[in-house]
């Protein structure tokens, strides 16, 4: 009777006892911040267009003096290229296959270097033209919002570079690899990525666009 009168107890003790608070989730918020980080970014670069497009019109300079960097057309391509590789490892990681991943990953790794270094390509080709930084105004903005997006890129490139190295070195081990797989961490990583790498993309894909109605 005392044991059946002491389990009582500890229930209604029990029941009375506060649920302890829910751990939170991070996905809402680090999907916020991306978003204002997006937001913030596209407001920026439509600024700069902005400002290029006005500083273009009123200088009185006829549009197709110069050639429109060649660097900059092969760059585009690069970089829809690495979209494409990118878009690519959501349907791995969901097969489970990380060697594959990696390869991927890698793949948009080497790709996003690339563009970097067609980017400065372009760069020289247009003080090749007679287009440097201080020269013109609307020169100058050419090379801050191609210089802003390739840092942009950048980051992105740094924060690829990490999940690269850890997809490689969890698919090397069977056990590492269930980790990784099972890690709702790394998918949440994965898909911050894509989403930040294909808007890049798609900022630039409009910058070039304006750029070749404008240059």
């Amino acid at each position: 009777m005392n044991s059946d009168f002491g389990k009582e107890r500890q229930g209604r003790v029990g029941a009375n006892r506060p649920t302890p608070p829910a751990r939170p989730r991070r996905l809402p918020l680090a999907l916020l911040l991306l978003a204002l980080g997006l937001v913030g970014s596209l407001i920026l670069f439509t600024v700069l267009l902005a400002a290029y497009a006005h500083t273009r019109y009123t200088s009185g300079v006829p549009a197709g003096l110069h050639p429109f960097p060649r660097y900059f057309s092969i760059s585009t391509v690069v970089l829809l290229a690495s979209s494409y590789t990118l878009s690519q490892a959501q349907r791995l990681y969901r097969e489970d296959d990380l060697t594959n991943l990696a390869r991927c990953l890698g793949a948009t790794l080497l790709l996003g270097f690339a563009f970097a270094v067609l980017q400065a390509l372009g760069w020289h080709e247009l003080q090749v033209q007679g287009v440097f930084f201080r020269d013109k105004p609307s020169g100058t903005y050419v090379y801050l919002i191609s210089a802003i997006h390739v840092m942009h890129l950048l980051g992105g490139v740094l924060f690829l570079m990490l999940l690269f190295f850890r997809t490689q070195h969890a698919s090397r081990d069977s056990i590492r690899t269930l980790l990784f797989i099972r890690d709702p961490y790394r998918r949440l990583q994965l898909r911050l990525l894509s989403t930040y790498w294909h808007f890049v993309d798609g900022v630039w894909v409009l910058l070039f666009s304006a750029f070749l109605f404008l240059y």
